[in-house]
């Protein structure tokens, strides 16, 4: 069979934080993507707001660069494993992947996610040890845990006999050897010519392509994102597109290419070719669009079930609508969750006990934390309640997943660290030290990894790295103990004040500034004791006309803890629920009247 010689398509798969979109802004500059000229965007690949402050990389993105003759197709793969359902139908598009490490962190846990699926579907890889400029740099080190990570996930001979590249993706640099640094990534661009197979040319058959993604553009509607497995297709083709409920024909009004950070019309494109086509609109990720005289239906793409479940619903709040919200009612926020499960495969939304709430399934905690910000950002406000895990039943009982968690962390405090997770029905598989940090590595049970990340801060005094994956399913361990502390709920609707919150101080740890409106059911702190505590945080000082003896007393606020929406939804207990709404996150009781309550609280004026 004949061979596109001048095409190669691969993945970059690399941990959160490793460089691969820093990789991805050198080749583009190497390879003319951008006008001398031109000014230029830093991370180019993460477009996203949220990516770009968090640092990660959220959704699965295409492009190509071009390198003379050659043309590679890059797509960007998602390096948390919460988002493992975009890298699941990322690999499928590629004929080969890119791992890129770290010099000094070696390969970590979502590394091992996103490889482990490469190997399942026969993926040669190329390895790049990036950062090799670091001072605490251990190249040959790293690239022994490499082989050793590929041995442990069963890599065929073929991909364990894998190329070696060493760069600093910052400057452009790459070469074979670790003493000797090349001007450029021309030693990165010849081996993955050498190392991926070139798609096999098929454009004589008829068109099919799987749909991989979605996207939107406001001139063109809605775009479908996918491969070319065979044949050819041109503008204002018919096509058939064959689904989960039939299939039907449409004409496609659009042909892009991604090349750069910019989208290109096309003439036509042919088998091997990362394309969008617009003009489909009834379409979802996995079907097939083939021409439309022919019925070819390819293989559906499977996604690991959710493991994560959160309840969302209408804020009924007394400051509901007057932060900001734009779309507060059931109706907006069912439309956004069926947009957001349509376009994510590894979303699913159910009805939740009342029409104003709704259950949301996903990855992880961090998936559905991104979900609920980009609603917030788009002026949505709502409530959420805690994360809980997934549970499936197999015949011998309840079964829950389990995450394989690495923690780093100074050696000074391990045991502080072993202790927080040795409550949490946890499982130790490693321990070693490397310099002044011990890596830990474990078992944990999902439900186990709630909360966890903030505590484990708070008691390492911020020097924990934590990274978990999916691992697989076991019996249900049994009760695990949540927070300790009790809550501080306002008793009152009013705004607070430096006198009630000063004399509140010793209680707590307050969560909340001066001249802030509160409510009866808000939770302004954490207390101090097990037990929650009703406080009146909107009391004023009484003030007479008789003259005091000496003078005011000078109060001085502690600085309250900052409660984002991640802290905050780790941080709530089963009665409690997060308010969002673009100006503001509180924290409240599910039940606001302090009479309806459960006891576990008792009253302080």
């Amino acid at each position: 069979m004949k061979l596109r010689t001048n095409l190669r398509t691969v993945a970059i798969i690399a941990h959160v934080d490793h460089g691969k979109t820093t990789l991805v802004d050198a080749l583009f500059k190497q390879g003319g993507v951008y006008r001398e000229n031109q000014a230029t965007v830093d991370r180019a690949m993460d477009s996203n707001d949220q990516e770009r402050e968090r640092g990660i990389t959220i959704l699965a993105k295409s492009t190509s660069v071009k390198f003379g003759d050659m043309t590679i197709q890059i797509v960007d793969t998602p390096g948390h494993a919460d988002f493992g359902g975009e890298v699941e139908r990322t690999l499928r598009m590629v004929d080969g992947v890119l791992l890129l490490v770290d010099a000094a962190e070696g390969p970590l846990p979502q590394t091992r996610f996103v490889l482990r699926k490469a190997f399942d579907l026969g993926l040669p890889a190329i390895v790049v040890v990036n950062k090799i400029d670091r001072q605490d740099a251990r190249a040959e080190a790293v690239l022994e845990e490499v082989y050793s990570l590929f041995i442990d996930l069963g890599a065929d001979d073929k991909q364990i006999e894998f190329p070696v590249i060493y760069a600093v993706a910052r400057e452009g640099r790459a070469s074979l050897d670790l003493n000797n640094l090349g001007p450029d990534l021309k030693p990165l661009v010849d081996s993955i010519t050498k190392t991926v197979p070139a798609p096999d040319d098929r454009s004589d058959e008829p068109f099919t392509m799987q749909v991989n993604s979605l996207g939107y553009d406001e001139y063109v509607g809605r775009l479908v994102v996918g491969r070319v497995a065979t044949g050819t297709i041109k503008p204002n083709q018919m096509v058939r597109v064959a689904g989960v409920d039939g299939s039907y024909t449409a004409r496609c009004t659009g042909l892009f290419r991604f090349q750069g950070v910019q989208r290109f019309p096309l003439e036509s494109a042919q088998s091997g070719d990362i394309i969008a086509l617009a003009g489909l609109d009834n379409v979802t990720i996995g079907d097939t669009v083939t021409a439309s005289d022919s019925n070819v239906v390819l293989e559906r793409i499977t996604v690991d079930e959710p493991t994560v479940a959160m309840v969302f619903q209408v804020n009924d709040g007394p400051l509901a609508g007057r932060s900001g919200g734009k779309y507060v009612t059931s109706r907006h926020i069912r439309e956004r969750l069926s947009r957001e499960a349509y376009a994510n495969v590894s979303i699913r939304v159910e009805p939740g006990e009342t029409p104003e709430q709704f259950r949301v399934l996903g990855r992880g905690e961090l998936q559905l934390a991104v979900l609920i910000e980009g609603m917030r950002r788009e002026g949505f406000e709502l409530c959420v309640r805690n994360p809980q895990v997934v549970t499936r039943d197999r015949g011998e009982g309840k079964e829950e997943p389990t995450e394989r968690l690495v923690i780093d962390v100074p050696v000074e405090h391990v045991g502080a660290a072993t202790s927080l997770i040795g409550q949490r029905r946890s499982q130790l598989l490693d321990q070693r030290q490397e310099g002044s940090r011990v890596r830990l590595e474990y078992i944990i049970p999902t439900r186990g990894l709630f909360g966890l990340r903030n505590v484990m801060l708070t008691a390492t005094r911020g020097t924990a790295l934590m990274h978990s994956v999916f691992e697989g399913w076991i019996p249900w361990t049994g009760p695990i103990q949540k927070r300790v502390n009790g809550a501080l709920v306002s008793d009152r609707l009013g705004e607070t004040t430096i006198y009630a919150i000063f004399n509140l101080q010793p209680r707590g740890t307050m969560f909340i500034k001066e001249q802030l409106e509160c409510y009866e059911g808000m939770i302004i702190g954490e207390h101090a004791r097990e037990n929650d505590l009703n406080v009146n945080v909107c009391r004023e000082k009484k003030l007479t006309n008789v003259r005091a003896s000496g003078k005011d007393e000078n109060m001085v606020l502690a600085p309250p803890r900052e409660m984002t929406l991640e802290r905050s939804l780790e941080w709530i207990r089963d009665d409690e629920m997060v308010e969002v709404s673009p100006n503001a996150i509180r924290i409240r009781k599910r039940v606001l009247a302090a009479n309806r309550r459960p006891v576990n609280s008792e009253s302080a004026e």
